[in-house]
């Protein structure tokens, strides 16, 4: 029977600096490309079906290109191998880790299966710019501060780095791979929602290269400034591309500290690289936290059940304009901007109380980005009950908010059209518009928007004495 070795894609799919890829190319002259879709972990990542099927189709035309053989497969990468192995002998598998716990699992159950069948295999570290367990305090443990941290975490890399670019010259005779069937019948998502993403990304690894060229040249000097206005095109918008592997971190990383003048904006988005990895290095050392609360005092928070609320903010109907602003653009473009995220979580978890994990699992439905390690952490930080949390009487005043990052309410009103015609002064608190501009604007905040769902000073005092609550 004929032995075949197989290049195993999952969140990687790039052909430059990736690790496994590399590897096989430059040591075969034939191999098999393979990707199994996990149905149950894309039932709750319903944006992110669209990314996937989308970066599918474009890395098997790159391989079809290259000649090499690409199967898709909609069934868990065991069953997968399975089909394979009735057909042709596999010696070896390569793949790229994902350092998420619950990814971790998977590969030592398949590690066992592949042992106990004489398969052999080579896995890689192309997640992370470093290993999630190697960067500790002097006593061992884990930090559970980001500065103190990313301090030790990026000098380690730097001092460690051995980075190049990789690009394999693998080339074959081009042919047709056909996972059309599959791609349509068990990945395309069936709902139109999907429909206007189209407006908003071109997915893949090239336009991962262009968008990363554009924000070096063009947005990184003013970052530190511009990240925080979500008016601006002042972020880097490449997150979706590094959720799903088609650009590597350290890509990433390595690019930026080619600038010659590194100014705070370089900082601020070096420190953004370093959350990330902070984040995934909280969740492998702490893997409670995928499903609950890192600081176990929060476990008798009193969170309020009202699904009525919990619907009108995932809408974007809770009356203030920042908040329904941010909701919207997710629910339009499958992104919204970090400043209006952690305003959009504060809002939920502070100011109606409802418990975090609902607006993770929201969050996780609806982002393109999403990534586990960034949305769980960053979620129980907004909460307070997270690492390096912010303190519980920290809650975002969303009008102030809006008045501070959205001054002439460009923002609201590119995702409000409603509240298109109101002048700035009132464009982050409508309902105080005197009747005769409610006259002259033709505005009724009862007919044309939404009264706000809580009261801010109300829903802050009760916030503040729950939160206190747990202090005794």
């Amino acid at each position: 029977m004929q032995k075949i070795k197989i290049i195993w894609f999952r969140q990687d799919f790039r052909l430059e600096n990736n690790p496994a890829y590399y590897e096989i190319s430059n040591s075969e002259e034939k191999f098999i490309a393979i990707y199994a879709f996990d149905q149950k972990k894309f039932n709750e990542r319903s944006a992110q079906r669209w990314w996937l099927y989308k970066t599918l189709q474009y890395i098997e035309k790159k391989l079809s290109n290259k000649g090499i053989i690409f199967k898709i497969f909609a069934c868990d990468i065991i069953e997968a191998i399975q089909r394979i192995i009735k057909d042709k002998s596999i010696e070896t598998i390569y793949w790229n880790e994902l350092n998420e716990p619950s990814e971790i699992k998977k590969d030592l159950i398949l590690e066992n299966y592949l042992n106990e069948n004489g398969i052999k295999y080579k896995k890689f570290k192309g997640n992370l710019l470093q290993d999630p367990f190697i960067v500790k305090k002097k006593d061992g443990t884990p930090f559970q501060v980001f500065t103190p941290y990313w301090k030790n975490a990026e000098e380690q890399y730097l001092r460690n780095n051995n980075y190049i670019n990789k690009v394999s010259n693998f080339k074959n005779t081009p042919i047709k791979n056909t996972n059309k069937e599959t791609l349509d019948n068990f990945i395309k998502p069936r709902k139109n929602w999907y429909v206007k993403f189209e407006k908003y990304w071109n997915v893949g690894e090239e336009n991962a290269k262009i968008l990363l060229k554009d924000f070096i040249n063009k947005k990184i000097s003013n970052y530190a400034t511009n990240r925080d206005i979500p008016s601006s095109e002042g972020t880097s918008k490449l997150s979706p591309y590094l959720t799903f592997g088609e650009i590597s971190v350290q890509t990433l990383f390595d690019e930026c500290y080619k600038i010659s003048k590194k100014n705070i904006g370089f900082r601020k988005f070096i420190n953004e690289i370093g959350w990330r990895e902070f984040s995934h290095h909280l969740i492998n050392h702490f893997p409670k936290m995928e499903s609950g609360n890192l600081r176990k005092q929060f476990d008798k928070f009193k969170w309020v059940k009202d699904s009525d609320k919990l619907t009108k903010w995932k809408k974007g109907q809770t009356g203030y304009p920042i908040v329904d602003a941010g909701m919207r653009e997710l629910r339009e473009t499958g992104w919204m901007h970090n400043r209006v995220r952690m305003i959009t979580a504060s809002f939920l978890v502070k100011h109606l109380r409802i418990n975090w994990i609902e607006g993770e699992k929201y969050f996780r439905d609806s982002l393109l980005d999403f990534n586990t390690a960034n949305n769980v952490a960053g979620w129980q930080w907004v909460a307070g009950c997270g690492a390096d949390a912010a303190p519980y009487f920290r809650i975002f005043n969303p009008i102030l908010q809006g008045e501070k990052f959205d001054p002439e309410g460009m923002y609201v009103k590119q995702w409000i059209k409603e509240l298109s015609m109101l002048p700035k002064k009132f464009i982050h608190k409508p309902w105080e518009l005197p009747v005769e501009l409610c006259n002259q604007y033709g505005f009724d905040l009862a007919r044309d928007y939404i009264k706000p769902i809580v009261k801010h000073e109300e829903a802050r005092k009760l916030a503040l004495n729950a939160f206190s609550e747990l202090k005794t």
